[in-house]
């Protein structure tokens, strides 16, 4: 009659190969990431996928298609792992506030900002100001640095002025200036005044003044493509085109008088990052 032995009628893990230990047949063991039975019992037989002694039982995956893809080369917190075409890719934490974004099929992922309204920048100065000729006041300036290149900046602006009394009454309107760090000043939407042009003004605010001691209000919005991401310096700039021999205020009805019914209004610039 045959001997059976009960301790193997099952396949027996031995851990990774080791040249030094005898093995037995259904001894399992792995060696590089695959896993190898023995079908003769011996020792000092190397590993392999068809041997007199071995044979494989499971391969590990081929680097760009299976398992082994997965070689992982650091563990700190918030990074992602990505199939880059060819191996797994690690992607590092992005910076508080960016979204994960896909540059579609055959493009790798990355951090960036999602689109929307990224920031806002607001700057507010109640300084009456005053001219007595024909030219440019600068009212109130702020600073703001774009995420990215193909950010926009809304940029949204209001005053008010007034004049003094004689001689013809004077146009005027607003416009923003853009200073980038380290390079010129620009001014933006500008367009010759009518009249004794005192220079560029934003077209859809020329405005003329209907009387002295009234204050007509300037409200207007542009929208710039800087295509930068150093600090932005953008100013919002009064253009009066004076004709008469009177003093222009900005930001009161037509003189710098505290009295209630001199009310004022303060010069406004608003800049909204909108990143697309």
């Amino acid at each position: 009659m045959a001997t059976i032995n009960l301790g193997a009628i099952k396949f027996n893990w031995k851990g990774a190969y080791n040249s030094s230990t005898t093995y037995a047949v259904d001894d399992v063991v792995s060696s590089g990431g695959n896993s190898y039975v023995c079908i003769q019992a011996h020792s000092n037989q190397a590993v392999g996928d068809a041997t007199a002694y071995w044979n494989i039982m499971s391969a590990k995956g081929t680097n760009g298609t299976d398992a082994d893809l997965l070689n992982i080369s650091s563990t700190a917190q918030g990074d992602i792992y990505y199939n880059n075409g060819s191996a797994i890719a690690r992607l590092g934490a992005g910076t508080s506030g960016q979204a994960l974004i896909t540059g579609g099929a055959g493009a790798n992922p990355s951090w960036g900002s999602a689109g929307g309204l990224n920031q806002f920048v607001t700057a507010r100065d109640a300084t009456v100001k005053t001219r007595t000729s024909n030219g440019t006041l600068d009212l109130v300036s702020l600073n703001i640095t774009p995420s990215s290149t193909s950010s926009k900046i809304l940029l949204m602006m209001q005053t008010a002025w007034g004049y003094s009394a004689g001689g013809n009454s004077p146009n005027a309107g607003i416009y923003p200036k853009r200073a980038i760090s380290g390079g010129a000043t620009t001014n933006l939407s500008q367009e010759a005044a009518t009249g004794s042009s005192p220079g560029a003004v934003v077209a859809s605010e020329i405005i003329p003044a209907f009387g002295a001691e009234n204050q007509q209000p300037l409200s207007g919005h542009y929208v710039d493509e800087p295509n930068t991401t150093s600090q932005i310096t953008y100013t919002l700039v009064f253009s009066v085109s004076d004709g008469g021999s009177h003093t222009t205020y900005v930001g009161s009805p037509g003189s710098t008088n505290t009295a209630s019914w001199h009310w004022r209004t303060p010069h406004t610039l608003t800049a909204i990052e909108v990143v697309v």
